[in-house]
């Protein structure tokens, strides 16, 4: 009897399943967990909400993901692909914004997924991806220079797009502190230099402990630092959201249509790719369409959550098969595991300096500047392909993601379009 199209992995994951599997999920679940903790709460800061919202996001969004899902070992939860349009959407259009647009594209997801459209996904051209994943990485980076340096910008000062943050950072300058930069300088180094000598220990974890640490136990310090809780509300237990001041009048859902499609595509985009990456480490094959579906209700589940967009994050699903995750069970313990960290011990998040997440982030921006596909698409495309990348990296540094996606996919049609007439006007000659 042919399997059913949307049938999640769990399912054929769990036939012969053994007590050494049971162990090695667990065991692979509570150290993904250790790893998600500090990076989901940097990413929800570079989206521009509330810490905890990026705990809450792995919590619901990891734990659909992982039931639902077409991969053994996915990790879904808040990526740094989704920090930018995130970041814009609140700004703009406010938390309300952002939950339709991820219900929109939490429903996009699925219906692509029930429409079987998993295989195409991986259609879309390399340029592109490419461009928006480096674009985006520049954008992180230079969006954290000023918790990197401590500069404390004038009252009224909230700079939302990219450049604007380069101006203000600019004009605050003289506001830096040096002790934070030692702050942020002694994280940096930890996150580099600690994973070669050890890797027993998350390094973003070891860089959050002995941060905290200092800050905090150092009155001369502290009194020079802004930690997490100086900045942002630390709630501990699970999360209370007011839809009733939410404005779901059909402007403002017209209004965030773009950013609900980009968010669609890029979770699909990105989900896929990292599933791919899992079925190498893993020996397994995903099913696309199922982790679309997955997806989509993983965005939609993670919002009402109190969370923010979600979708499968590479490095997290890396560490769960590198660990011994062989089954969904691993990502549905990691989930449970940050569930118990927001219920009992959320409130030390406050105790993080600023500067180490910004160095976390900066790590992050590193990792996914794609700086390897880059120099191989220069030395082995041709001028328009060339053309496509840097129009779309530039786009998303100095505009946004939907403007970059749109305007790369127009180019890339154009020039193939070109190629072609040119190709049948050269038979024909």
């Amino acid at each position: 009897m042919k399997e059913f199209y949307l049938m999640p992995k769990l399912f054929s994951a769990l036939k012969g399943y053994t007590k050494q599997k049971a162990v090695n999920d667990i065991i692979a679940g509570v150290i993904v967990a250790i790893i998600a903790l500090p990076l989901s709460i940097a990413l929800a800061l570079a989206s521009g909400v509330e810490p905890a919202q990026g705990v809450y996001t792995a919590i619901a969004a990891g734990f659909v993901v992982s039931l639902l899902g077409g991969s053994r070992v996915q990790i879904a939860g808040p990526t740094a692909a989704f920090a930018t349009i995130v970041a814009g959407v609140v700004a703009t259009s406010g938390m309300d914004g952002l939950f339709i647009a991820t219900v929109i594209a939490g429903a996009l997801l699925i219906l692509m997924g029930v429409c079987k459209l998993g295989t195409f996904i991986k259609y879309m051209p390399h340029t592109i991806t490419v461009g928006f994943t480096g674009g985006i990485a520049v954008t992180i980076f230079l969006g954290q220079i000023k918790d990197f340096l401590g500069i404390t910008y004038s009252q009224g000062v909230r700079p939302i797009e990219t450049l604007e943050k380069v101006e203000a950072n600019i004009h605050h300058i003289g506001t830096f502190s040096p002790i934070a930069l030692l702050i942020g300088l002694l994280s940096l180094f930890i996150l580099i230099f600690y994973p070669k000598i050890e890797k027993r220990l998350p390094p973003s974890l070891l860089a959050v402990i002995v941060g905290a640490l200092i800050v905090n136990l150092i009155p001369a310090i502290d009194k020079n630092v802004y930690t997490i809780g100086d900045l942002y509300n630390i709630p501990q237990g699970l999360p209370k959201i007011d839809f009733g001041s939410f404005d779901f009048s059909s402007q403002k859902i017209i209004s965030v249509l773009p950013n609900a499609f980009t968010i669609a595509i890029l979770a699909a985009i990105e989900s896929l790719l990292s599933c791919v990456v899992a079925d190498g480490m893993v020996n397994s094959k995903h099913n696309p369409n199922s982790e679309l579906v997955a997806q989509g209700v993983g965005n939609i589940a993670s919002v009402f959550f109190g969370g923010i967009p979600a979708t499968g994050a590479i490095a997290r699903t890396s560490a769960n098969a590198k660990n011994g995750g062989t089954t969904p069970i691993a990502g549905m313990v990691h989930a449970a595991v940050l569930l118990l960290v927001v219920l009992f011990l959320m409130p030390y998040a406050s105790l993080i300096p600023m500067p180490t997440i910004a160095a976390i982030l900066f790590m992050v921006a590193y990792n996914m500047s794609e700086k390897e596909k880059f120099v191989k698409i220069f030395k082995t495309k041709q001028i328009p392909d060339i053309l496509v990348l840097l129009t779309t990296f530039l786009l998303t540094v100095i505009f946004d993601l939907v403007v970059a996606i749109a305007v790369g996919i127009v180019m890339h049609v154009l020039f193939v379009l070109v190629k072609r007439l040119r190709s049948r006007k050269n038979d024909r000659s």
